[in-house]
């Protein structure tokens, strides 16, 4: 039973510039929402992380707000929480599987993105997933998006040679004769 098993959790990264992370929250179920976002807070303050909070009206929207937030702004990371507890009908199917996937090819294509949105069969379920003092699976969605954020830092330094020139050296581009010629 998953209750009883531990889990390796890695320490978070500590970072030598600020980190400004965007939480997308879908407060359909707002107890649930506060939770996930009380826990995401508390882990990105650990780390030292500013944070920003927006709301969109449920977890299908979640990506989308973060795909506009990575297109057009300036954050490092981003947080995605919500929940979705399993109903009647097969609604339940399309928004974990279409949330999920659109979180993860904003990922797949460079976006440092946290998924906490919950996907559960019942609110007792939900409860202690999203609860800080439990399983706390806004702070773990934090935590991951901050990873990601020293991943893409720790790869962004890093310059890869052209053709046959070794990494770091530096090349001759066209130009004039007044403006640099060096890249």
């Amino acid at each position: 039973m998953a209750g009883t098993e531990t889990h390796y959790t890695l320490p978070l990264p500590s970072f030598d510039k600020p980190v400004k992370l965007l939480i997308v929250v879908a407060p359909y179920y707002k107890d649930i929402a506060d939770d996930l976002v009380a826990g995401a807070k508390a882990v990105a303050a650990e780390a030292g992380a500013a944070v920003d909070l927006i709301e969109v009206p449920g977890a299908l929207e979640v990506p989308s707000a973060i795909g506009l937030a990575f297109r057009m702004s300036n954050y490092d990371g981003f947080v995605a929480l919500g929940c979705v507890i399993r109903g009647e009908t097969t609604h339940y199917d399309t928004v974990c599987n279409d949330s999920s996937r659109g979180l993860t090819l904003l990922g797949l294509n460079g976006a440092c993105i946290g998924n906490g949105i919950l996907t559960v069969e019942n609110r007792d379920q939900a409860v202690v997933r999203a609860d800080p003092a439990g399983q706390n699976k806004g702070g773990g969605a934090a935590a991951a998006a901050l990873h990601l954020i020293a991943l893409s830092r720790k790869w962004a330094r890093q310059t890869k040679g052209i053709g046959f020139k070794p990494l770091g050296e530096e090349f001759r581009i066209a130009g004039t004769p007044e403006g640099s010629d060096i890249a």
